[in-house]
This record gives structure tokens, sequence and C-alpha cells, in this order.
């Protein structure tokens, strides 16, 4: 598959295979770092009021075309874990930021919500320790050598 970023900030999908053609869901129309932060802080304080715990915010502006923020949490069992994305999930909504592509709900040990500038992953611990995806992301650049 082939994604391909128009100037409007919409997202047109090419599909070489048969099959289902995947969503895109493009950065948000507002566009920018005012865009996200809005849209970051309403999914932190949603997490918070959740009880979501270890609560990690790694930026990838600039890393990688998937969102400008990545944010990593762990619920204690599948029940929370449902729970915790379920509400932020109507938050999001709520914020006017529904367009949230989801994927995991019918399992609960691992729920990934994209919103187009953020990526939320909602985890139950063992598995968030197993698949370590922070680690990746929050590796420092060469240049900077420093952690985001």
């Amino acid at each position: 598959m082939h994604v391909l970023l128009l100037k409007e900030g919409r997202a047109l999908t090419t599909v070489h295979a048969k099959g289902r053609t995947p969503v895109v869901i493009p950065k948000s129309p507002e566009r920018g770092a005012d865009a996200a932060a809005r849209a970051l802080h309403t999914v932190l304080a949603s997490l918070e009021d959740s009880k979501a715990e270890n609560i990690v915010t790694i930026n990838i502006a600039g890393k990688s075309a998937l969102g400008d923020y990545m944010v990593v949490v762990s619920g204690r069992s599948n029940r929370h874990v449902l729970a915790i994305a379920d509400h932020l999930i109507t938050d999001l909504k709520d914020d006017g930021l529904g367009n949230a592509r989801v994927e995991g709900l019918e399992g609960g040990d691992w729920v990934l919500i994209d919103t187009g500038d953020i990526i939320i992953h909602v985890f139950r611990p063992e598995i968030r320790e197993f698949y370590n995806i922070e680690k990746m992301w929050a590796a420092p650049d060469l240049d900077e050598g420093t952690l985001h």
C-alpha cells in the first residue's frame, strides 16, 4: 500500500492487492502544533481521569508521518484497558476529535487509538513490557543525542 499526502492534508491511498482497503486517518484539518497540542491535552486529561498508569508521551513529529505524538499507557487488567479506551474515545468525540481509528477492543490486551495527530497505545502491563514500543520510539536521534 502506498499513502500520498495531498497539499490539503488529505490522504490518498492506493492499494496493489486484492482485499479490503484500509482507512487512512489524515492529520487534523486544523493542522499545526496547536491542533496536536490541543488533542494531546484532551488525551492526557482523559487518561489521567481513567486512572491510566505509567503514561509516557513521545514526540514523533519529524520522525514519522504517523503523527506528532505517541502516548503509551497501561491499564491494570483487560477490563481496565477497555474502560480507559472507551472513556478516551468518548472524550475525543466530545472534544470534536471523534474520527479516531480504533483496533483491539475485542481483546483488552492492547488497544490502539489513532486520531491522526496522536497514536495512543493502551496495554496490559505484561503486553507492554513484551513489546516495549516506547523504547523503540524514544531512542535518541544520532544528531541530537537526547530523548524527547
